[in-house]
């Protein structure tokens, strides 16, 4: 297949792209006390990027997503933001820089209203309540209630729209799909991409949902036992099931 990597098997053209990369992942390694869960993971992304990040459970995607977001020390490598390298395990650091987490578990203040959780986060720079409010129209109705008491689809846009008042420059959402209904992730998705077009903040995004991740991404990698097994352009993947399956599976692809 065109412009895939096959992990061992040569190195995709890179797209052509103006400008300076936004978010640099280079040769990252990380894990818990002695056990490197992920390994030499690497990929430059430029502004409006949507990268997705699939793989099996246990594939150290979290594991990456933490790290990058200085939630973890990197065990080797760099990250870079607008070409400023950011300090191991350094998450205040990491976020004043614009690399913002929107984590599994969302961490809302669940006492505090919809405006409340968006207020407290608002940073210079990024979207206020109201514009954040355009981005989900379904939120602005709840706008006045607590968040513990939001639906599991309510709390994953409130958690995406605080994300958003921060004024992030590269946006890592961790498996924006947790414990949603199906149809709801259809609603939620697409937001991703639009949110690369308006802000060209670019978006690093874990998901277990294969094929409506790929609808929106630019590039994808898959992730096997904390290792790159496979990646290329999202539309080139979406087109080959099969040869995802292989990957997910750890077989010779």
């Amino acid at each position: 297949m065109a412009d895939v990597l096959l992990a061992g098997k040569g190195k995709p053209e890179e797209p052509v792209h103006t400008g300076s990369p936004i978010l640099e992942c280079r040769e990252v390694s990380a894990g818990y006390g002695s056990v490197k869960v992920v390994r030499d993971v690497s990929f430059s992304l430029h502004a409006g990027n949507v990268l997705a990040i699939l793989g099996p459970n246990g594939a150290g995607k979290s594991t990456l997503m933490n790290t990058l977001a200085g939630l973890l020390p990197r065990k080797g490598g760099d990250v870079v933001v607008e070409g400023k390298q950011l300090r191991s395990g350094r998450p205040a650091e990491a976020n004043r820089h614009g690399l913002v987490l929107v984590p599994d578990d969302r961490a809302l203040f669940t006492s505090l209203t919809v405006r409340e959780n968006l207020t407290i986060a608002k940073r210079s720079g990024g979207l206020d309540v109201d514009a954040a409010m355009e981005m989900f129209p379904a939120l602005a109705k709840r706008i006045k209630v607590n968040a513990g008491a939001l639906s599991g689809g309510e709390q994953q846009m409130l958690a995406v729209a605080r994300a958003l008042t921060q004024n992030p420059r590269a946006l890592l959402i961790d498996e924006m799909s947790m414990g949603l209904a199906p149809v709801i992730v259809e609603e939620l998705l697409p937001i991703v991409r639009r949110i690369a077009d308006e802000t060209k903040a670019v978006v690093v995004l874990v998901e277990q949902h294969v094929q409506l991740a790929l609808e929106v991404a630019d590039e994808a990698l898959v992730l096997v036992h904390g290792g790159v097994r496979l990646r290329g352009p999202a539309d080139d993947l979406a087109k080959d099931p099969a040869l995802l399956e292989q990957a997910y599976l750890g077989e010779a692809v």
